[in-house]
């Protein structure tokens, strides 16, 4: 449940057609339901998935990364400024809530 929630945000994110930058960005709830709202939250939550121990499971959400993280890395930006230490996606600049919901 959790990992089709994720794959469904990380796929939603990338959505938008064009070749904008995205941006992600957190959200200052602090409910389960809510934290898959930042992608990178997300995107940490199919990395624990692959650690999994089923070689085939495993092995389609990798090719299904794959090509989500390509574009994740092309429609985003990297951040100067980031933790080193912290995964790659995290590693993004990141935007406004607000701008991501076309409230602005």
């Amino acid at each position: 449940m959790a990992t089709a929630a994720a794959l469904r945000r990380y796929r939603a994110f990338m959505s938008p057609p064009g070749t904008r930058p995205r941006y992600p960005y957190g959200d200052d709830c602090g409910c389960p339901g809510c934290s898959l709202r930042d992608v990178r939250h997300a995107r940490d939550v199919l990395a624990t998935v692959l650690r999994n121990p089923d070689p085939q499971d495993r092995a389609e959400l990798a090719r299904l990364l794959a090509v989500l993280d390509t574009r994740y890395r092309s429609r985003t930006l990297p951040d100067p400024h980031a933790d080193p230490h912290q995964p790659w996606w995290h590693r993004r600049l990141p935007g406004c809530p607000f701008t991501q919901s076309g409230l602005v």
